[in-house]
């Protein structure tokens, strides 16, 4: 006969495998789940300015609506979601040139379908004379944080922006 401590071991053991396995259980789920992929729009409604400063480096100030759809992204394990919009663009010293504009966090489904518009939050600026006539890609960026498991990220590509050719 096995005592009370081997009872006791087989018992923990058995439960911590099974809460183990339920907790890769829980945390592929939503990764299996096949639900359609997010929707975003970005449209550049003005072009507030566009100048070179005195250190030779282009600047632009851009007015944007925003309108993502990112529900699909949320399950019963995400916790939240950062957002982030980014000019990317190509100059002959680089080949991709990434510029945060706009950022956020979703912390709810709630709140993952929204329409903004606003005017970029950080500087799009370049190092350098290489924005006048550039064409540019508008990327919104996400991380979902999970309750439990591993972080994910994600982007959709806009293509067809450009700026100027002349300072205004």
């Amino acid at each position: 006969m096995h005592s009370y401590g081997y009872r006791a071991n087989g018992v923990l053991s058995l439960s911590l495998t099974i809460l183990a396995l339920l907790c890769t259980v829980a945390s592929l789920s939503g990764v299996i789940l096949n639900l359609p992929p997010p929707s975003a729009h970005v449209e550049v409604v003005n072009i507030n300015w566009f100048q070179k400063h005195r250190s030779g480096n282009d600047e632009v100030s851009l007015t944007l609506n925003i309108s993502p759809n990112l529900e699909s992204l949320f399950t019963w394990n995400t916790k939240q979601i950062f957002v982030f919009l980014a000019a990317e663009y190509e100059t002959p010293k680089n080949s991709l040139n990434q510029v945060s504009i706009w950022d956020g966090i979703i912390p709810s489904i709630d709140q993952a379908k929204f329409r903004i518009n606003t005017i970029n939050k950080y500087r799009l600026a370049d190092q350098g004379n290489n924005l006048r006539g550039r064409e540019f890609n508008l990327t919104l960026h996400w991380h979902v944080m999970p309750r439990t498991g591993k972080m994910f990220a994600d982007k959709i590509v806009m293509t067809g922006y450009r700026m100027p050719h002349e300072y205004i």
